[in-house]
């Protein structure tokens, strides 16, 4: 039997790549407009209210199809991220 220890930080780059290129292969895309308990796991916030103030002040994008149904794009939540990624040294 082979160990084969990680740093955490590889760990998880290996499990990334695993996971997009399973993706490939099984052709599988992120909705486009996703749920708000899906737009948190997603920005890794446990408050709604500041959910909401992410939609209020237009940094994400959302559709509100009924009066209390409210969709967040997924891609906007992504650029969201990336706006705000800091560069290492």
């Amino acid at each position: 039997m082979e160990v084969i220890c990680l740093e955490d930080q590889a760990f998880y780059a290996l499990i990334d790549r695993v996971v997009e290129q399973i993706k490939k292969e099984q052709n599988l895309k992120e909705d486009k407009w996703i749920s708000g308990e899906e737009a948190m796991h997603k920005l890794r916030i446990t408050s709604k209210t500041t959910l909401q103030k992410l939609r209020d002040e237009g940094k994400i994008r959302f559709s509100q199809p009924e009066k209390k149904h409210i969709l967040y794009d997924s891609e906007s939540i992504n650029e969201y991220l990336e706006i705000h990624t800091k560069d290492t040294f």
